[in-house]
């Protein structure tokens, strides 16, 4: 092999090793992305199944449920569709009814979301951009609410 075709087989191999590393890069990115969806996605089918992702809106009124041990039912709303969230674990101190909140999780095969997580806002100035468009148009978020998202 002359000096020039050795030269060509290592920029090659460099390249090769490059495109590869990237290739790892941006799979292992892929697959720690954490998507989030409105309970209004979540129920029109948007959301994936089988994959973890997050929901988020307000506690439903009314609607938690505490089963043995330390097991929460609740739904959440963004004013327009509602989901059903069961979570096993301590909730947030700042978890309650009518509290804008974030699950992580999935969904299971009969449309109740089973998060892992369950992260409940710490200011209330926060919130999501679509959960606040969502509450928004729904009319359950005040305008003075709302100022901080207004597009």
């Amino acid at each position: 092999m002359t000096p020039r075709q050795k030269r060509m087989v290592l920029v090659g191999l460099i390249l090769a090793g490059v495109a590869g590393a990237v290739f790892l890069a941006l799979t292992a990115f892929q697959k720690n992305l954490l998507y989030f969806y409105t309970p209004s996605q979540v129920t029109s089918g948007e959301a994936p199944k089988d994959y973890t992702f997050r929901v988020g809106g307000l506690v439903v009124k009314g609607s938690v449920k505490r089963s043995e041990g330390v097991t929460v039912r609740f739904d959440v709303t963004d004013g327009v569709a509602t989901v059903p969230v069961v979570f096993t674990g301590i909730l947030p101190d700042l978890f309650r009814e009518g509290q804008g909140i974030i699950s992580i999780g999935k969904l299971n095969g009969q449309g109740v979301f089973e998060a892992s997580e369950v992260l409940a806002k710490h200011d209330e100035n926060y919130m999501p951009p679509e959960v606040g468009d969502a509450l928004k148009k729904s009319g359950q978020l005040p305008p003075e609410a709302y100022k901080d998202y207004q597009k």
